[in-house]
């Protein structure tokens, strides 16, 4: 079995390369060298982000476990982590929007480097705070640099398509390399050099510390709406109505919640589903595994997204639907009644078909990153887009928390069977997203959103 995992990736890194290595003139987007310059910069520092946020994840909950916390109680953190980022991200996403976007990106290295320090503590209420400030930390990661980003690209008068181009490679170094390199660390940290646990959260404080400098020192502000007379209150009903008011973005924001909600229930459900008598796998190098596919995934979608045909809204339904299939396999496999291994062999046949097929959804994950980064800067009006990002990632963190508190109450196999039934209801929405945008013109649609949102905040 242990040549079975070889193989997997072994394929998978010579399919990245072929696809790098392969592309063609179509497949690239030429640019300027005053945008690569700034482009670099970008991807410097989201990937010093990204390995903040990833030399954490494989050890937050060993870590918990050897301060002799049990099952529940470490329950309990994850749900303070995400129902944080519930309650306080449309407050940050806002304070983004009105204060600025760099500001905010600084205020995330600053709450994360907190909830690092906070790890150093066996006390649960100082634990529990990290995990309070791990959840604002989120809501910023993914709602102010990327506010940030298409800003400042509009601002410099940079082609529109361009973007594409960054947001591509940011996927593909930030979820894909930076991540396989951050889990090797991690390993090199806690393992090889004996360090301990918390030692990948000191080196994730250094790396946000870092990056901040360089925020602080190359970086300048732009912001959604600055007005003095617009409070949180009037900016939150603003970005209510122009959500209601436009069904393209409230379909957007549909699609991404069902999906990053399938996503993160199957980060927490695919150890238990490859080991269900407890056989022993390799997780790190499973996950490394499923870092290279989101890294196939993202190649590929740069060289979509490099052309004018398909456009996103149209290869996006066959991305979900594919993600629906891949997550019914453990369904399948347990209706199939498979043979199971058992404790402490090897992984079992249907752990084999089921890692083929997580790491197909793994691939999908990367193309669907950039995919819809690339139709939010389409779609979502700038006055108020941290904040509208925020907004849809509060149906994400009610889904989360809801699972990890039933996570116990249901089979796995259901679970992945109402993960796959998701991704189908986002792949039908998607498409009534595309029809919606091709009876309607890019330019006209832009135009009515922005005085529309315009005028409900005054």
């Amino acid at each position: 079995m242990e040549l079975f995992y070889m193989i997997v990736f072994g394929s998978l890194a010579a399919i990245v390369a072929a696809l790098e290595l392969s592309k063609s003139s179509k497949d690239r987007i030429n640019t300027s060298s005053v945008f690569n310059a700034f482009k670099n910069n970008y991807l410097l520092v989201y990937s010093l982000m990204m390995a903040g946020d990833w030399l954490q994840g494989p050890y937050v909950y060993y870590l918990y476990s050897t301060y002799g916390f049990g099952k529940g109680e470490i329950g309990q953190l994850f749900i303070a982590g995400f129902g944080s980022s519930m309650l306080f991200g449309t407050i940050v996403g806002s304070l983004a929007d009105k204060q600025g976007r760099k500001r905010a990106c600084v205020t995330y290295c600053i709450t994360y480097i907190l909830s690092c320090i906070t790890k150093h503590s066996p006390q649960y209420k100082v634990l529990m705070l990290g995990r309070i400030l791990g959840g604002i930390s989120t809501s910023l990661l993914f709602s102010a640099f990327e506010s940030w980003l298409v800003a400042e690209h509009n601002k410099r008068g940079f082609d529109q398509q361009w973007l594409s181009v960054t947001f591509s490679k940011a996927i593909f170094l930030g979820n894909g390399l930076i991540a396989i390199v951050s889990g090797l660390s991690g390993n090199l940290l806690v393992d090889t050099l004996g360090l301990g646990p918390v030692a990948p959260f000191d080196a994730a404080a250094c790396t946000l510390a870092i990056g901040m400098a360089i925020i602080m020192s190359s970086w300048t502000e732009n912001y959604g709406d600055p007005s003095e007379n617009k409070d949180l209150l009037t900016q939150f009903k603003g970005a209510t109505i122009a959500i209601a008011a436009d069904e393209k973005i409230a379909l957007l924001g549909a699609i991404q919640s069902l999906f990053e909600g399938s996503m993160y229930t199957f980060v927490f459900l695919w150890t238990p589903a490859l080991s269900p008598n407890d056989e022993e796998i390799p997780h790190g190098f499973i996950f490394a595994t499923f870092m290279l596919s989101s890294m196939l995934g993202s190649s590929f979608a740069s060289r979509l997204l490099a052309r004018s045909s398909p456009r996103v809204e149209n290869y996006l339904q066959i991305v979900f639907l594919i993600s629906a299939a891949s997550l019914m396999l453990p369904f399948i496999t347990n209706f199939l009644g498979l043979p199971s291994g058992h404790k402490g062999g090897s992984i079992s046949v249907s752990g084999l078909l089921q890692l083929i097929g997580f790491c197909t959804f793994e691939a999908c994950v990367g193309i669907f990153w950039p995919s819809i980064m690339k139709m939010r800067s389409q779609y979502i009006p700038e006055e108020a887009r941290s904040t509208i990002m925020n907004f849809f990632r509060i149906p994400l963190n009610i889904f989360v928390c809801v699972v990890l508190y039933n996570v116990k109450a249901f089979p796995i196999a259901i679970m992945f069977g109402m993960c796959s039934i998701f991704l189908f209801v986002a792949s039908l929405l998607q498409r009534r997203l595309m029809v919606i945008s091709e009876s309607q013109k890019p330019s006209k649609c832009s135009s009515c959103v922005g005085i529309s949102f315009n005028d409900y905040l005054n």
